[in-house]
């Protein structure tokens, strides 16, 4: 706390030390509202815990029931003089308390499974990494050089504008059979629908990033002799670069969105495998786990790509509010 107090009363950038403060609040927040669901019984425990199954056959200790379930068997107890059951409220199986997730999370992390069957939290987590490396790569090689040329070039967006346009609005899953057909059921199929994901998206952003390129710039070069190529190197894609890169940082968080379908395609692997085989035996604390794992990687990857690009383009204002 102590430093805390120092920090916040030293001389630090001030809208610095506003942004901070908010992006704390933003977690906490949330964190608040989850933490009273949990823990306060009266905000929100629509089922009761059993702690002693009384003169009911049925019940067993540990077991969740409604609550108005266990109030019809108290009743039915007390009026064959019988052994009433006794209970907390508590909140459904698919809603663990921070507590749980945060122990389900340590463990995914530094524990191995128990069931051999089941992959391990990171081991899951590194295969889902190399899909979304490998399917951002394709598409960026495929769809920078694209989507520049189409911004900067009238003839050359209105020839590939129409079909882009259209093919965005096929769904990525729906090619799933075919890229399975074609690629077989590995990593294949799954880089493809990442790739299919972000392609088309990827080449209309950068290209109407292109086009808002002050023209001064591109007339100012023409005046001066430089033409065709070296006006495409030289002018454009210096000019675009600060916004290219942030644009970037947005479609690889779609190809994060992507993966979780790409996943389910052909053989379970990576972390919706886990994800998904962890409800199954109703693991919901690990559930959870895997799924604020895939947030934290993914936050976090944006700030280092935020802080890298405040030093590559330190004269663009608008990555101070990245």
């Amino acid at each position: 706390m102590n430093t805390i107090a120092k920090w916040l009363a030293s001389d630090a950038d001030p809208a610095f030390r506003k942004r901070t403060l908010f992006g704390i609040g933003s977690f906490l927040l949330p964190l608040l509202v989850w933490s009273m669901v949990s823990y306060v019984p009266w905000v929100w425990h629509p089922k009761m815990e059993i702690t002693n199954p009384g003169g009911v056959d049925f019940l067993q200790v540990g077991m969740l029931v409604d609550k108005y379930m266990f109030r019809d068997q108290v009743a039915d107890m007390e009026k064959q003089h019988l052994a009433v059951p006794q209970g907390t409220p508590a909140n459904p199986i698919y809603l663990p308390a921070p507590d749980q997730v945060a122990k389900a999370l340590y463990n995914g992390i530094f524990n191995s499974p128990k069931d051999t069957d089941v992959p391990s939290m990171p081991a899951s987590l590194w295969h889902s990494i190399q899909l979304i490396f490998w399917g951002f790569l394709i598409s960026s090689i495929i769809g920078v050089p694209l989507g520049i040329l189409s911004g900067t070039y009238k003839s050359f967006g209105r020839l590939t504008g129409p079909f882009i346009e259209f093919f965005r609005y096929l769904p990525a899953p729906a090619f799933g059979a075919l890229a399975v057909a074609i690629l077989g059921i590995y990593d294949g199929p799954k880089i493809a629908i990442i790739v299919i994901g972000t392609l088309f998206q990827q080449v209309l952003i950068i290209a109407n990033t292109t086009r808002k390129l002050e023209t001064t710039l591109i007339e100012a070069a023409r005046t001066l002799g430089t033409r065709s190529f070296k006006l495409l190197t030289r002018v454009v894609v210096p000019g675009i670069m600060p916004d290219l890169y942030r644009d970037q940082r947005i479609l690889l968080g779609w190809a994060w969105t992507y993966l979780i379908v790409a996943e389910l395609i052909g053989t379970s692997t990576g972390i919706t495998w886990f994800i998904t085989q962890q409800a199954r035996y109703q693991h919901f604390d690990n559930v959870y786990a895997g799924i604020i794992t895939i947030g934290i990687l993914g936050f976090g990857t944006d700030l280092v790509l935020a802080f890298l690009g405040r030093k590559l383009f330190p004269w663009d204002r608008t990555q101070d509010r990245s």
